[in-house]
């Protein structure tokens, strides 16, 4: 099927933190492999692998040295190709993160790059002279912190970083970096990958003015934590030569058969709504990843703009959904005031995979897993380290998967890179029976499969907070959802609902009126004259 993507449900793996197969406390591609049964157990439909490339791990693999190897951290190429083929024997397609707005500062091509402005490599990445008085040629941010230049003395020229000064960003105004970077996706889907999740896609252009970004609206006047959200970066990614670009990746995918793209869009509110039409319309993405529910709010009028939002802004595109990813704080933790922590999973997992378009589960979030409290003799991430102690990082959602409740969780016989602590060894797999987090999980994975939960419509309905209600209509059928977003008891009228058949919590229905505990939730069997 080629369209296998459309309301697919991806699980995304941390390789560093998911098994270790030779206890040097490092995840790996056979501790993944090992552990596939537990991901196809779940019910979901892929996998998407954060990067195993080549690389020096100053941002843990996200600085990659040669996007055609394996990090021997992770394995060899052929490690890799048995995880592929397991997983296609366990009917589980593979995504793999392809990091290529910016590259290593060791990679061959940096390295030339930067050793004059003749070489062949020269224009590979974004060089720019000093202004007269010696600063950098624009305003530009860097996301971890700092100017997004940094200036090199053999060259005596600054080049673009967008992230850490040992990510240098490519070039895409050369052609040339173009075809080299397609040529690295396609020796990838040669080997049998299904697909790319395409890490800060809007990134790839820049300005080639180099004009000044302006200031971010903002409600608030105080400098916010990191400086970065203060700015509006107009010029510095977002760029309409994106576009072209991936057109190209398509027409690339387009050359196999059933490939999808799902494009990371690291935009703020104001844009992202926008910046997701553009990118799933036409012949370009088939997916983008939206980070409008990963932070902190949890209200219906929140969750309901952001769905009914992109398909009333992009009704021929198709947006995926996550709550959870490596990069922010887990969400039963962000949202932990509204109700007990098993509770609060269970409903967000119902929330979650109900909604139109296709879901990413972060490892872990099976379990009600929660935001580890790193302490800073404890950190590995260079933000942690950057902005302590108002922000810490990364490594507190990032921390090793539980497998039993043996030391270190079973990921490892070694010290793990990060630690295993006491509350997130609670929530061990093998400790998660009937009426689990994990148990609700799979239960919801197996009842939403060949339902109106996979592609069908939604009609949301107008009903108060805390309350959130919609219909999903497709050739399926409809499935009538509702979810209490609070801690106390609530209540609604409902029409044409005559019983609660699906998958549920907290759900009584006595005639037209549907009553929800704290945290409640309910997934039901309708027809279209359902509404409340």
């Amino acid at each position: 099927m080629t369209d296998w993507w459309r309301g697919a449900v991806v699980y995304q793996i941390y390789p560093r933190s998911f098994q270790d197969s030779d206890g040097d406390g490092i995840g790996d591609l056979k501790g993944i492999t090992a552990r596939l049964d537990h991901v196809a157990g779940l019910g979901v439909d892929a996998i998407w692998l954060s990067p195993v490339f080549r690389s020096p791990m100053a941002d843990m693999g996200y600085d990659v040295s040669d996007y055609c190897d394996i990090d021997p951290l992770f394995g060899t190429l052929e490690d890799f190709d048995a995880l592929v083929a397991r997983a296609h024997d366990l009917g589980l397609k593979v995504i793999i993160d392809q990091v290529i707005s910016h590259s290593s500062d060791q990679h061959p091509a940096f390295v030339e790059s930067r050793k004059d402005r003749s070489n062949p490599k020269a224009d590979w990445y974004v060089w720019a002279d000093p202004k007269p008085d010696g600063s950098p040629p624009s305003n530009w941010l860097s996301v971890f912190g700092g100017s997004a230049w940094e200036w090199d003395s053999r060259r005596r020229q600054y080049y673009l970083h967008n992230f850490l000064t040992s990510q240098p960003d490519f070039n895409f105004h050369n052609p040339e970096v173009q075809d080299y970077l397609l040529g690295t996706m396609r020796f990838w889907l040669e080997r049998g990958v299904d697909g790319f999740r395409l890490d800060t896609v809007n990134y790839y252009f820049h300005d080639a003015k180099l004009r000044d970004n302006g200031p971010e609206p903002r409600e608030e006047n105080i400098p916010a934590v990191n400086p970065y959200d203060m700015q509006d970066h107009e010029y510095s990614k977002c760029r309409p030569e994106n576009l072209p670009f991936l057109e190209r990746m398509r027409e690339l995918l387009d050359e196999f058969d059933a490939r999808t793209m799902v494009g990371e869009v690291g935009e703020g509110p104001r844009r992202a709504l926008r910046i997701m039409e553009e990118y799933t319309s036409g012949h370009r993405l088939h997916m983008a990843y939206s980070f409008d529910m990963l932070g902190p709010k949890f209200t219906p009028a929140h969750f309901r703009s952001r769905v009914e939002g992109f398909f009333t802004a992009a009704p021929n595109g198709w947006p995926m959904w996550a709550f959870s990813n490596h990069d922010v704080i887990r969400h039963v933790s962000r949202w932990a005031d509204h109700g007990p922590q098993d509770a609060v999973a269970k409903l967000a997992a119902a929330m979650l995979l109900s909604f139109e378009g296709s879901i990413c589960l972060y490892q872990g979030e099976e379990l009600g897993q929660t935001e580890t409290d790193i302490e800073y003799h404890e950190l590995t991430d260079p933000p942690g380290f950057r902005f302590w102690p108002d922000y810490k990082g990364r490594d507190g959602c990032r921390t090793p998967m539980v497998w039993d409740g043996s030391d270190h969780g079973g990921f490892t016989t070694g010290k793990p890179w990060l630690p295993v602590k006491p509350p997130q060894l609670a929530r061990n797999v093998a400790a998660q029976g009937a009426g689990s987090v994990l148990d609700c999980y799979r239960s919801l994975l197996a009842w939403r499969k060949g339902s109106a939960l996979v592609a069908g419509r939604s009609t949301f309905f107008d009903v108060k907070a805390p309350v959130l209600a919609f219909r999903r209509d497709g050739a399926e059928g409809s499935v009538f959802c509702a979810f209490n977003l609070s801690d106390k008891p609530v209540s609604l009228p409902v029409k044409g609902l005559t019983a609660l058949d699906g998958p549920q919590e907290g759900a009584t229905l006595v005639g037209d009126k549907l009553s929800l505990a704290p945290c409640g939730w309910v997934w039901a069997s309708c027809d279209t004259a359902a509404r409340a």
